[in-house]
């Protein structure tokens, strides 16, 4: 079965400036431009914009769909299979979110009464969720499967005071790496005490007795290597990742 772009836009409910894009971009090549210019697609190309679609609705962004679709060792059936997982459970915290939400209603009604601390446990559970989904799978492999689940154990035992102390040593963090940044100086007093309030931070997350100053380190080396993390960085000031790479390596001693 072939289509044209139009005919394929219908069926996936995408617009055809969307289709054209994505063959501007090398994302979804037609099967073919026939005489009169128009573009084919076949089946191959359906189930390729099928994965697409998949992937964007898991959050991804187009260069990394990219980056997964077009790899020579690319495997649709394996892709079905984490697309399933990833589904389920991006479900299960919707049905978790509705029970906290019809609760928090019922409780505003009066009809029953909901503490504090349970309204933290709905939303303690999303945020390790969202911890996984996000950087488990390189956790797991950087560091074993071990720091991953000491991380979610340590989460998991984290009242509500604690978590918003948490709250309070990020933002002092930020703020001691943006006035180091100021400096300019990755060697100086104000860069050793945004170092200091760092490690004090990830060692909220890290299970005891798994800091090292190499795994520190490696962890900023990532902020640079990591797109995602550059750019939560680069909100504090364009070049942060970078700079914090810098201060963390001198901090202790080594060379970047």
């Amino acid at each position: 079965m072939e289509y044209t772009i139009n005919k394929l836009s219908q069926i996936a409910h995408i617009s055809t400036r969307t289709l054209r894009y994505y063959h501007e971009i090398g994302l979804l090549m037609p099967a073919r431009v026939n005489s009169s210019g128009y573009r084919i697609y076949g089946e191959k190309e359906v189930d390729t914009l099928q994965q697409i679609l998949f992937f964007k609705e898991l959050g991804l962004d187009l260069e990394t769909i990219k980056q997964i679709v077009m790899a020579p060792d690319f495997d649709r059936q394996k892709a079905l299979s984490q697309h399933l997982d990833a589904l389920l459970k991006r479900r299960e915290q919707i049905d978790r979110l509705i029970r906290n939400v019809t609760q928090t209603m019922g409780a505003m009604k009066g009809e029953i009464t909901m503490t504090d601390e349970e309204k933290f446990e709905a939303f303690k559970k999303e945020l390790i969720d969202d911890n996984e989904k996000k950087y488990g799978k390189e956790v797991r492999e950087k560091y074993g499967d071990a720091v991953m689940e000491g991380t979610n154990a340590k989460l998991k035992q984290m009242n509500k005071s604690q978590y918003e102390n948490l709250e309070a040593l990020s933002h002092e963090v930020n703020m001691a790496i943006k006035a180091a940044f100021e400096t300019g100086d990755p060697k100086g007093e104000l860069a050793k005490k945004a170092c200091e309030l760092h490690k004090q931070w990830i060692c909220c997350y890290w299970p005891e007795g798994t800091y090292t100053k190499e795994a520190h380190i490696g962890l900023a080396k990532g902020y640079v290597d990591d797109p995602r993390f550059t750019a939560y960085y680069d909100k504090i000031a364009v070049g942060a990742a970078q700079f914090l790479y810098e201060a963390i390596s001198h901090y202790y001693g080594q060379e970047y």
